[in-house]
C-alpha cells in the first residue's frame, strides 16, 4: 500500500472513528441504561510474565470462538459501545481476527490491548482487514529488565511496522510507578510515539497486589512532562492521576458494573481487572436490572482507584445519580483483591 493510500485510509477510519465516538458520546447523556466500555478477555495466558502483573498466567487456553463471539452479541444486546480485548496476551488467541470481525459487523467499536510481540507485517495487515479501530501497546522501559520486558528496544521494530501498515489508531502507553526502574524512560517512549505518529499518553502502575503506590519527586517530574506531550481528548480524561502520583484519594462515583465492565475467561462480569470476585455475575445472565444496580452503588476501592478506563466512562456520570453503600452480602471490604 502507498503512503498516500494508506493516510487516506487512516483518515477515513478516522472520521467514522470520531462520529462514531461522537454518537456514542450522545447517547451516553441521554441513557444511563447501557455500558460505554467492556474488556472483554479471550484468554488469560501471555508469553510474558511482568512482575507487576497479576492479569495472566502461563497456562490457560483459548476461550472457544463461539463462545467468544457469543459475548460480543450479549455485549450489543446490552447497548455496550466500545470493546476492547485484552488479556493476558490477546493476540495469542488464534482466532482474534474473527472475534474483531464480528464486532464490527455488529457496529461495536473494537480496540485491542496488545504488548505488541507478535506483530508482523502480515499480523498489521490481517487486523486492518478484522476492521479493528485502535490499538494500545504500553511500553515499560527503554532497556529490558527483570521487572518487564515490554522495552522501546524490543518493541521500537514493531511500532515502525505499525507506522508503516496499520489503519488503525496507535496509542503508545508509558508508565511510572511501583517497579519501574528508570522513571525517564517514560519521556524517551513518549517522544518516540509521537515521532512516529502516533498518540501518547501515561499510566500510574499499581504493585502486584493491584495497590497504589504514591510517585517519589522524579517521577512526579516524569509524569507532568509526560502529560504535557499528551494531546487533549476524551481518551484523555485523566485528571485523577494528580492526585493518584501524590497518594491522594479522588473523590468520585465509579460506575464500574454499569458503564464499565470487564468480562473474565470464564465469561463473568467483573468491576475491572483489579477487583474480580464481584458481581461475578455470567454475562448471559445479566440483565438491566443489573447495570443499574451497579450503577448507583458505591465501590469501596473507587478512592484509590488506578484504572484509567473506569474513571474515563465515569466522568460522563459525574454530575448525576448520587450512590449509596454495597449491599451487605458483599466482601468486608466491598471488593474482592486480588492477590
Amino acid at each position: 500500500m502507498t503512503t498516500s493510500s494508506l493516510a487516506w485510509r487512516r483518515n477515513l477510519k478516522a472520521l467514522e472513528r470520531n462520529a462514531h465516538g461522537l454518537w456514542q458520546i450522545l447517547k451516553a447523556l441521554a441513557s444511563t441504561d447501557h455500558p460505554l466500555l467492556a474488556h472483554l478477555i479471550p484468554i488469560r495466558r501471555c508469553n510474558l510474565s511482568c512482575t507487576y502483573c497479576n492479569e495472566f498466567d502461563n497456562f490457560s487456553k483459548p476461550v472457544p470462538t463461539d463462545q467468544m463471539l457469543r459475548r460480543v452479541d450479549k455485549l450489543k444486546e446490552l447497548g455496550t459501545s466500545v470493546v476492547t480485548i485484552s488479556g493476558g496476551e490477546p493476540m495469542l488467541h488464534p482466532q482474534l481476527d474473527d472475534i474483531i470481525h464480528h464486532m464490527r459487523r455488529r457496529r461495536i467499536v473494537s480496540g485491542l490491548i496488545t504488548n505488541g510481540y507478535l506483530l508482523t507485517a502480515d499480523r498489521i495487515q490481517r487486523l486492518n482487514r478484522a476492521g479493528l479501530e485502535w490499538l494500545q501497546i504500553s511500553i515499560d522501559n527503554v532497556q529490558p529488565d527483570e521487572v518487564s520486558k515490554k522495552s522501546l528496544k524490543v518493541l521500537d521494530r514493531k511500532l515502525q511496522l505499525l507506522a508503516e501498515h496499520a489503519e488503525f489508531h496507535v496509542n503508545i502507553n508509558s508508565v511510572v510507578g511501583s517497579g519501574v526502574s528508570h522513571p525517564q524512560d517514560a519521556l524517551a517512549i513518549g517522544k518516540r510515539a509521537l515521532e512516529l505518529g502516533f498518540s501518547s499518553t501515561i499510566g500510574i502502575i499499581h504493585d502486584g497486589t493491584g495497590q497504589l503506590q504514591p510517585l517519589n519527586d522524579e517521577e512526579r517530574r516524569v509524569y507532568h512532562e509526560m502529560k504535557a506531550l499528551e494531546k487533549r481528548s476524551f481518551t484523555r480524561v485523566n485528571a485523577f492521576q494528580d492526585n493518584i502520583a501524590l497518594g491522594r484519594p479522588n473523590q468520585w462515583r465509579c460506575r464500574a458494573g454499569a458503564r464499565y465492565l470487564y468480562i473474565c475467561e470464564d465469561g463473568l462480569v467483573h468491576y475491572c481487572s483489579q477487583q474480580r470476585g464481584y458481581p461475578a455475575i455470567p454475562l448471559e445472565k445479566y440483565t438491566l436490572a443489573d447495570l443499574r444496580r451497579e450503577f448507583h452503588t458505591e465501590k469501596s476501592c473507587a478512592p484509590h482507584c488506578t484504572v484509567s478506563c473506569v474513571h474515563q466512562v465515569s466522568a460522563l456520570d459525574a454530575w448525576r445519580a448520587p450512590q449509596w453503600p454495597a449491599p451487605a452480602a458483599q466482601p468486608a471490604n466491598g471488593l474482592v483483591n486480588i492477590e
